[in-house]
């Protein structure tokens, strides 16, 4: 039984724009050409491993998208298609999947690619010291890899996974070399040996990654537009955290292509020669969530009051200029399974402050800081600058200003995301924003099972909210284990209602994932988990 799943569209918009009229194009169309380098300037984080099975966080995927293949894709209405896999099949119980492979693939050092380079990299991400979170969890349910011979592999599972094949297109699960992994972390950590199209080259911390072109790159790819290598020569990619100096630099020509661009910026793109790609992220939407496990969102009254007095949808609507849209569900709009119920987020200062009363804070400090039993109604949140743009904590100033109009001290703490991890490791939050990628509706099992609360290898834990509940931990476990999508729809449904009835998290919108180029053209998504996929840039020449 050939088992297709699918999942979120992406949706890509290509308008022209420009952001000084320096940059406007002269003397003719531009037109592609091969060769040369390609620079792109990422705002995301300095990753500290270019191995994605390490940790797993989106900056990892950015870049490792270059160099590195899973076994299966997606296109953009999120059909799974063969990638390093040609074919798979499930047994009908679940518990077994077949997966037969390409018998042309070479790793960029020469070495195959074969059914017993998968059971490495499953036992890989498997194992405790390669300190893996978001691979772990591609990989939690599969007991034993069975290499039948070198271009069939068998997957023995410990229980159902109908999100399997989702998981495995992700980047965190990408194919890596034995080889390269046999060389230790520290090594490997320098440079993941892939099958892509490009090679890593040289890491200059804090300033580059070069990437070199692999020539005897094989198509495997489901969107490459040509048979054969890239047709860029090198990429350059830079770490520019500052979006005012990565847009100078795309306007300057500096620089081909930038992520995370500001909303200003994406708006007065419109109509001259600087393109844009939004590719907005799978799976769970961008939200707060409150710690449940501890004063003073332990009492549910508590939680609502806060969501009550936050309004955020003028933020929203100010700060983004268009470019993102209120979200009233845990899920990605365009997740066919996602719910929304805007009532549970309507603003409610009145309400807010009949909770609050009920809860039993009703003293005051001399600043309108709630009290009770002699301590202050306090919020800790730990803000990780290397994710949430500027205009995003703009919108949490305004949130924490109009959370304060109730009694609420909200205390916003900006760190990078190392500390904004040992914040979290520590439970030193009270509210969080913490995005989360992954690849279809199973994202709430992870994000909020009860066994989410509890760290992965790399030390992370995904649930936040500290939610821990019998009945949706049942849903979540059903929706994993069946392969009916409207049984499915269902049980997600019903998953959803627990969810957003706690009140432990307050959606905001989709998680924001967009690019500016100009000077190349081919830049495209991959649609998997929206990451760049440069294989099919040309650089342009008047």
């Amino acid at each position: 039984m050939r088992t297709i799943r699918r999942s979120l569209p992406i949706v890509t918009i290509a308008a022209l724009a420009a952001i000084a009229a320096g940059c406007a194009a002269e003397g003719g169309e531009a037109e592609p050409v091969d060769g040369g380098t390609l620079v792109y300037a990422t705002g995301d984080a300095e990753p500290d491993c270019l191995d994605p099975h390490v940790g797993g966080n989106y900056p990892q995927a950015l870049i490792s998208t270059q160099y590195l293949e899973p076994l299966v894709g997606r296109d953009e209405d999120g059909t799974i298609l063969p990638w390093l896999a040609e074919d798979w099949d499930t047994s009908e119980d679940g518990l077994t999947w077949d997966f037969t492979l390409r018998d042309d693939v070479t790793f960029t050092d020469g070495t195959p690619f074969d059914a017993e380079a998968v059971k490495v990299n499953v036992e890989h991400l498997q194992d405790p010291d390669t300190a893996s979170s978001t691979g772990y969890l591609a990989v939690e349910q599969v007991d034993e890899v069975e290499v039948v011979d070198d271009a069939h592999v068998r997957f023995h599972l410990s229980t159902p996974k109908s999100a399997l094949l989702e998981v495995l297109s992700q980047q965190w699960a990408a194919m890596q070399a034995p080889s390269g992994i046999e060389r230790g972390q520290e090594e490997n950590c320098q440079a993941p040996i892939g099958t892509g199209p490009f090679v890593v080259d040289s890491w200059t911390p804090q300033d580059r990654v070069v990437l070199t072109r692999n020539d005897d790159y094989v198509s495997t790819n489901p969107q490459a537009d040509h048979d054969g290598a890239a047709h860029v020569e090198t990429i350059q990619w830079r770490f520019i955290p500052d979006a005012a100096t990565r847009q100078a630099a795309l306007a300057s020509g500096e620089v081909h292509v930038i992520d995370n661009p500001l909303p200003t910026d994406i708006v007065a793109a419109t109509g001259q020669d600087i393109s844009h790609l939004d590719a907005p992220r799978p799976a769970a939407a961008n939200r707060i969530e409150l710690n449940s496990s501890q004063a003073p969102f332990d009492d549910i009254r508590v939680r609502e009051a806060f969501i009550r007095s936050a309004d955020p949808a003028p933020g929203i609507e100010s700060l983004f200029h268009g470019t993102a849209e209120r979200s009233s569900s845990v899920l990605s709009s365009a997740e066919p399974m996602g719910i929304s119920d805007e009532e549970l987020f309507a603003t409610d200062v009145d309400r807010a402050n009949e909770l609050l009363d009920e809860a039993g804070w009703t003293d005051t400090d001399n600043d309108g800081i709630r009290m009770k039993d002699g301590e202050p109604l306090t919020v800790r949140f730990p803000v990780s600058t290397n994710q949430s743009t500027e205009a995003e904590q703009s919108l949490f100033d305004q949130i924490q200003a109009n959370a304060a109009g109730v009694g609420f001290d909200v205390q916003l703490s900006p760190m990078d995301l190392s500390s904004w991890y040992e914040a979290l490791g520590e439970h030193e939050y009270e509210a969080v924003s913490a995005p989360y990628t992954t690849v279809g509706p199973d994202v709430l099992r992870i994000l909020y099972h009860s066994d989410g609360t509890v760290p992965a290898p790399s030390g992370y834990f995904a649930n936040h909210a500290m939610l821990q509940d019998d009945e949706l931990d049942g849903l979540l476990e059903d929706a994993l284990a069946t392969t009916d999508d409207g049984e499915r729809a269902d049980l997600y449904a019903d998953a959803q209602r627990i969810i957003l009835d706690s009140y432990t998290v307050l959606p905001l919108y989709d998680q924001q994932n967009h690019f500016l180029y100009a000077g190349v053209t081919g830049v495209e998504s991959l649609h998997t988990i929206s990451t760049p996929l440069l294989l099919n840039a040309q650089l342009t020449a008047e």
